[in-house]
């Protein structure tokens, strides 16, 4: 039974871990009622873990109801309909007011009792690795957001797929998990198709771009589109290199970089729109009043948030991906 695995590593106790597998195996229906559990001695042998350890665990079941035994025959699954521990395991990379609508609309869309357990990993791969490690085991469902880590599928390897769902990002080569996500690449690309008759009013475009913390995917749309438009483009990689120049369109990606820009364009009193133009990822209140309007590229992170929780409550492990909107305002 593929279902009943051990982690050497983890700090639960392999009874526990044998319990919550069983468990996990119900809320997933790997088994269902009447279905025959693995013998004691199988599970000793395959398990190489002592006797006493899998009929403890097997007892507390079937003190709870869940499994049932028959005299000669073995163990067998007696009640689906029990009342498991949900715990959630939530990696988010940071916290912002994007990540914060997200949280508050998974939070509130979430129907019946889970307890969540929420982390950051700071673009730091040491916690990232560190952070899920330590709590393998721990919980019923992982949700991860990764960042542009190499090793992020190696690490996600000691975790059972089935508990896994990926947010915001999907790494190449994690198909095979459950994930509301954003295609960067495309809503970017796109995006920026659209806003094309506009951006030819000016002589460049300016992408502001961290390499450690932005998604692959925004800056591979962001080439294509100039690549294919023969659009002049230059990359920045910090907020620091920030030198408004007029005739120039800028696409920023955090608020410090706007604010940046915001800053320069009153120091220099250019003219949002006729001197520079401004695009910003990621829709704010704020860039509703700003100047008049910033246009934005954006996808919707309420609508992600309601969108994981129904995918856990109906254990629905599919990939769904969120759409990447263009909001046209007059900074461009």
């Amino acid at each position: 039974m593929s279902y009943l695995t051990l982690d050497r590593k983890s700090s639960l106790t392999k009874k526990k871990q044998i319990i919550n597998s069983i468990e996990q195996a119900i809320i997933s229906k790997k088994i269902k009622k009447g279905d025959k559990l693995p013998s004691i001695n199988s599970l000793k042998i395959r398990l190489s873990i002592s006797r006493d350890t899998v009929l403890d665990a097997y007892g507390d079941l079937k003190r709870r109801g869940i499994i049932n035994s028959v005299a000669g025959k073995g163990y067998y699954l007696k009640n689906e309909k029990i009342t498991v521990q949900k715990r959630i395991f939530l990696l988010f990379d940071e916290i912002n007011l994007f990540k914060e609508n997200l949280y508050n609309s998974f939070i509130n869309n979430l129907k019946h009792e889970f307890e969540v357990d929420t982390y950051f990993h700071h673009f730091n791969f040491d916690f990232f690795r560190n952070m899920i490690l330590n709590n393998v085991g721990n919980y019923s469902h992982y949700v991860i957001m990764p960042a542009n880590f190499k090793k992020t599928k190696d690490i996600l390897a000691h975790i059972d797929p089935d508990r896994v769902f990926l947010l915001d990002q999907l790494p190449n080569g994690m198909k095979n998990y459950a994930a509301v996500y954003q295609n960067f690449e495309m809503g970017v690309n796109n995006n920026l198709v659209l806003l094309n008759d506009k951006i030819l009013n000016y002589k460049k475009i300016i992408l502001i771009y961290d390499f450690k913390k932005q998604p692959e995917g925004i800056l591979r749309g962001f080439i294509r589109y100039c690549k294919e438009y023969e659009k002049p483009f230059k990359i920045l990689h910090s907020k620091d290199d920030i030198n408004i120049c007029k005739n120039y369109v800028y696409m920023t990606l955090d608020d410090s970089s706007l604010i940046t820009i915001i800053k320069q364009l009153k120091e220099k009193k250019f003219k949002i729109k006729r001197d520079i133009g401004i695009i910003s990822f990621n829709e704010s209140p704020l860039k509703e009043i700003i100047e008049g309007g910033i246009t934005t590229i954006s996808t919707n992170f309420s609508m992600m948030g309601k969108k994981l929780a129904a995918m856990i409550e109906s254990n629905n492990r599919t990939l769904i991906e969120n759409e990447i909107k263009l909001i046209s305002r007059n900074s461009i």
